[in-house]
């Protein structure tokens, strides 16, 4: 019989082997991908994935546990003191005060969030900041220079690539992923790269633009 939430102390006095079922699986999901729990609810996801007291990225954190990391934000090094189910998301905003990078629907659906991890763009919603540990980190806050605004934050305003502008810090973002991956072939694969970024407004046509015209000058 697979162990359930319910029992899986019994199993591990029995010494039977934790089965990983359905149940199992979306719960320790849900714990990894940073979503918020509670204490004795993360405790136990842990416990039954048979990694008890320990964390993604070999951090060997229990969880609930403060952490201090150290991340690279915006060329800047920041050591911080986190919670170890702390987002990088939160860290962003909430610690570093870096309120550019939105947040949205805080399950990676939406691309609010996006940012620039070791040159990969990622949905800071859905990491552990524990898990980020040594990496360097650029948000919208960093894309402007001494010298002005990134050309392709000139050729948001351009081209009109928002009108609320929430939804733009993390399209800006996912967008200078997209020219330094080379999806920029043609607007049909811009629109691809860019797909999980949401624009409620429905800017999508200006944002390729605006994308578009930066590759091209580049």
């Amino acid at each position: 019989m697979s162990a359930e939430i319910g029992d899986h102390s019994c199993a591990e006095a029995s010494g039977r082997p934790i089965e990983m079922t359905r149940r199992t699986f979306v719960l320790a999901t849900a714990v990894v991908g940073g979503v918020a729990a509670s204490p004795r609810l993360t405790d136990a996801a842990w416990r039954l994935v048979g990694t008890p007291g320990a964390l993604p990225g070999g951090t060997g954190a229990a969880p609930g546990q403060s952490l201090t990391i150290s991340l690279t934000v915006n060329g800047t090094e920041r050591t911080i003191s986190v919670d170890s189910r702390t987002s990088l998301l939160d860290l962003l905003r909430e610690h570093l005060g870096l309120t550019g990078t939105k947040k949205g629907c805080d399950q990676g659906a939406c691309g609010a969030c996006t940012v620039m991890v070791n040159g990969r763009r990622i949905n800071s919603c859905l990491t552990l900041a524990v898990m980020q540990n040594g990496a360097e980190v650029m948000t919208v806050e960093g894309a402007a220079s001494s010298e002005g605004l990134h050309p392709l934050q000139r050729a948001f305003i351009e081209h009109d690539g928002f009108q609320c502008g929430y939804c733009t810090p993390g399209q800006i973002m996912s967008g200078l992923g997209c020219i330094a991956e080379g999806h920029t072939g043609s607007r049909e694969e811009i629109r691809e790269w860019m797909s999980g970024n949401i624009c409620r407004c429905g800017c999508y046509v200006n944002i390729v633009s605006a994308i578009s015209q930066t590759a091209e000058q580049e």
